[in-house]
């Protein structure tokens, strides 16, 4: 969530198709192109980078990161088009029941209350929660948040374990925001104190911003890893899942770990010097 263009990123409204391919489809998202193959509707937030997010010097005004590119792979391999749906974070679950979308990557860990309205592939990445907070802030710890404001992203894992901190420490005041942009906006404007976000996400805003830092969270969720979301019941999930097993053997999941979680933060850190 960095180096790019994030003020494109806020201007794009949740119903913007990024995709070249116009239309959403009806029923389960499915649409046809015109040589007759079938198109899948992801839906994602595209402000998590390196996950997902818009570059124009990389991705054209279209979303790039980790996640397209595991999607871009696995729908190549089972003989689909792909068509990615902009929203917000906490409109993808409602996105996928309603129809409006075939899957969505997201950063998205599975949970309960989430497995509770969608099926889950097995995850693909694991991941920490970090306070991010200006530099020289020194919060370490949820204790150190008391009597701070904290923002948190709308039905993200983070905002779950944030209400649950605060209720057991007290005094902790919460923000939520719909984007991760708009979390470092608040931040760095001081309306808000520190933000609760994913390690990798963290690292990305931090090599593109020296005027704050992150503290990776003990203890925090056990439930950190990252998967990729169906509709209840969808065969899709099967299939994405035996290519996803395939990824993890052959390689070519832990070369796209490197290219988004190594090299792209390798490539930042030296633009900042």
């Amino acid at each position: 969530m960095k180096r790019r263009n994030f003020l494109v990123a806020l201007a794009l409204s949740s119903s913007l198709l990024v995709s070249g391919i116009a239309g959403c489809g009806s029923g389960n998202g499915e649409s046809t192109t015109a040589d007759g193959a079938k198109t899948l509707v992801m839906a994602t937030s595209a402000d998590y980078p390196p996950y997902e997010f818009f570059e124009t010097q990389r991705g054209e005004g279209k979303p790039v990161g980790f996640d397209v590119d595991i999607a871009t792979y696995i729908t190549e391999k089972l003989g689909y088009e792909l068509e990615i749906q902009d929203m917000d974070f906490n409109g993808i679950i409602p996105a996928l029941q309603a129809g409006r979308a075939d899957f969505a990557m997201a950063g998205m860990t599975p949970t309960p209350e989430r497995e509770e309205n969608v099926d889950f592939s097995s995850i693909y990445y694991e991941a920490k929660n970090t306070i991010v907070a200006k530099a020289g802030s020194g919060f370490k710890t949820y204790e150190d948040l008391a009597g701070k404001t904290v923002g948190v992203q709308l039905g993200s894992i983070q905002e779950q374990e944030a209400q649950e901190k605060a209720k057991e420490i007290g005094n902790i005041t919460l923000e939520p925001r719909n984007k991760i942009s708009e979390l470092i906006q608040e931040m760095k404007a001081g309306r808000i104190e520190a933000a609760i976000v994913e390690d990798t996400v963290a690292k990305g805003y931090i090599a593109n911003n020296p005027d704050l830092e992150f503290t990776t969270l003990d203890g925090g969720t056990e439930e950190s890893g990252s998967a990729i979301a169906f509709p209840k019941d969808s065969e899709l999930r099967e299939e994405f899942d035996t290519v996803l097993k395939e990824m993890k053997e052959d390689g070519t999941l832990e070369s796209l770990i490197k290219k988004w979680f190594e090299d792209y933060y390798a490539e930042q850190a030296g633009a900042g010097e």
